[in-house]
């Protein structure tokens, strides 16, 4: 409620009685308050693009470098599954031998090769040339099985990606109600100078015409400084929270004159307890990715057994040896007396069990967090309730009785001023309290690990 025109003194009310040009004077004074306030409090402008709390999530999934930057280690196992799919690559071979380096074979060995000689009958009746292709047969499946593993690897990356997408949701929906919540600081301190603004106006008029005395006027101004800090600090706050969201969402995703959009307002939840860890069990992507974490592990196992299997490599040869021309054919298989990969064998089945271990304790870090996020939402919601009960009208219908109150010579000015200190600190713990409760209900969708809660 604004300051009325009737600003008496409870000690001067003779005095003012007669001063009814003072009294006009004091009242344009009041209409023109509001130009003095935009010198010194102009509210931003609000920005030629406003994005809802889901566009700033969509934004985000979409653009984010980190979340991008995560997303590539998909492609990257991927890329693994080829490889891991290749078959060994055939060995070709060849070799010429006893080629004569110096001179003619007649010249080198005149008592063998009475000359004339011919070069050309000797490569062909005394050197030997082979010529032959080898192929690794691998035994035991060892393709089906690393394929298997990177595919298994592939999958556990991927729940692993979901999950840092599930929590740049919750940062950005944090930072987005931040944003909310320095916005409605921002308005509340604008109505604060504007309002106490004429507050001091009047005052000062008043003042003038000895219907106040020089330490309540400071009193007054010095209440006017809390309310211009406010709106400072609140305007401050706003552009850094713009800013941290936006670099959440991906700079180059929104405007630099993007604002925010959307209630900034109670949004009561209905559900209980039992029902929410049951979603979470079956949507949070880091207890997935923890149970395909016991499937790429027993894959490994399977793996490493199949290495453990000796290969068979196969070859055949054309040989050339003095004039005659012949084939072979050879086998080759290692003896396992010894290296069967009992180690790796024996590590990746110890690792089924670690991996079993880390999967129990992602299901009870699960029912915890649940838990938790959910006791921290019925406690805010209990202190917003209280707010929203009364306590806010309250506040709001004291400030408004002291201020009557004041202006007719029914209380003093430190009432006065108290009791708008009361409404200002009420109304700004309220909106704290709605930030932490709209943060703590954000907070129970990423434990569940969906935002569409029961």
């Amino acid at each position: 409620m604004r300051p009325k025109l009737s600003f008496f003194g409870h000690r001067r009310t003779v005095a003012w009685r007669s001063m009814g040009p003072l009294i006009l004077w004091v009242a344009l004074i009041s209409a023109g308050s509001g130009s003095a306030l935009n010198a010194q409090a102009t509210v931003p402008t609000p920005g030629s693009v406003k994005i809802t709390l889901d566009d700033a999530i969509q934004l985000a999934l979409k653009h984010n470098h980190a979340l991008l930057a995560a997303q590539t280690t998909i492609l990257q196992s991927q890329a693994l599954e080829v490889q891991a799919d290749l078959r060994p690559n055939p060995t070709f071979f060849t070799d010429w031998e006893y080629l004569p380096i110096f001179g003619s074979p007649s010249k080198q060995n005149p008592s063998l090769y009475p000359p004339p000689y011919p070069l050309s009958q000797y490569l062909g009746n005394n050197t030997e040339a082979d010529m032959g292709l080898s192929y690794l047969f691998e035994r035991g499946k060892k393709r089906q099985h690393r394929l298997q593993a990177q595919q298994d690897i592939t999958a556990q990356t991927r729940s692993l990606v979901a999950d840092n997408g599930r929590s740049l949701t919750f940062n950005v929906a944090s930072q987005f109600f931040s944003v909310q919540l320095a916005e409605s600081t921002l308005e509340l301190a604008t109505k604060d100078v504007k309002s106490f603004q004429q507050t001091v106006d009047i005052s000062e008029v008043t003042y003038k015409a000895g219907g106040m005395s020089e330490d309540d006027l400071l009193k007054i101004k010095l209440q006017l400084l809390q309310y211009q800090t406010d709106y400072e600090q609140a305007v401050l706050a706003r552009e850094q929270g713009l800013d941290d969201l936006r670099n959440m969402l991906g700079y180059e995703s929104v405007p630099a004159d993007y604002d925010v959009a959307g209630p900034f307002d109670y949004q009561p939840l209905k559900a209980n307890l039992e029902d929410l860890q049951l979603k979470a069990l079956q949507n949070r992507p880091d207890l997935r990715a923890a149970q395909q974490g016991v499937t790429a592990a027993t894959s490994q196992w399977e793996l490493q057994k199949a290495i453990g299997k000796q290969d068979v490599t196969v070859s055949a040869n054309y040989s050339h040896v003095n004039g005659i021309n012949a084939a072979t054919v050879a086998m080759n298989v290692p003896v396992p007396i010894f290296n069967r990969n009992q180690g790796n064998i024996a590590q990746t089945r110890y690792a089924i069990t670690q991996a079993q271990e880390q999967e129990k304790g992602s299901t009870d870090q699960v029912m915890t967090d649940v838990h938790d996020a959910y006791a921290g939402l019925r406690e805010n919601d209990r202190i917003v309730t209280l707010y929203r009960s009364g306590y806010l009208d309250m506040a709001e219908r004291d400030r408004e009785i002291s201020e009557f109150a004041y202006q007719h010579g029914g209380a003093s000015l430190l009432d006065f001023l108290d009791a708008e200190r009361t409404y200002r600190a009420t109304q700004l713990a309220y909106r704290q309290a709605l930030a932490s409760y709209l943060t703590a209900l954000e907070q129970l969708r990423e434990a569940v690990g969906t935002r569409n809660l029961p």
